[in-house]
């Protein structure tokens, strides 16, 4: 059986994983909303890819002899005033998630747990990629300063951001 610590770290990280594809998919409705439907595809695409991130971390615990523990989330942020706020709120979901990333690897380091670790370092470069394509996309939005440029944005930003 894994370390107290470390079950609690990777279960408050998986809980984290969750609450931001529940984010995405906020982000994704208000893009929808707002007549954005190129972002609205894309944050769908991450909502799901969040979704998998949480079941990536159960299953580690499962086959670890743990049963993860689902919690009640709270509310993703819905209101937004414009596609800028939401690269913005992108941005801060990643780097919350690297934070905590780097706390459960820290964590794993401390009560050398090994196998913990292997897992973290998928998600440690799996960040790094997140964070480049959510500096990306404020970028390309704050860039995007009349319709005709949001418009023709919405268009590609899927083929913008592909990794």
């Amino acid at each position: 059986m894994p370390d107290p610590a470390i079950i609690t770290a990777l279960q408050n990280q998986a809980e984290h994983e969750r609450f931001a594809s529940a984010s995405y998919l906020a982000l994704s409705l208000w893009c929808e909303a707002a007549n954005f439907s190129g972002f609205s595809e894309f944050f769908r695409k991450q909502a799901a890819e969040e979704a998998g991130h949480t079941e990536k971390l159960h299953e580690h615990l499962l086959d670890r002899g743990v049963m993860p523990v689902l919690s009640t989330l709270p509310a993703p942020k819905q209101d937004f005033t414009d596609l800028i706020s939401v690269a913005r709120h992108a941005c801060d979901l990643e780097k919350e998630n690297t934070r905590g990333i780097h706390g459960c690897y820290e964590t794993a380091l401390e009560v050398k747990d090994y196998p913990s670790t292997v897992l973290l370092h998928w998600f440690i470069s799996e960040q790094v990629e997140e964070e480049a394509w959510t500096d990306k996309l404020l970028a390309l939005t704050q860039r995007a300063t009349c319709a005709g440029a949001l418009a023709n944005l919405d268009r590609h930003i899927i083929k913008e951001l592909a990794e």
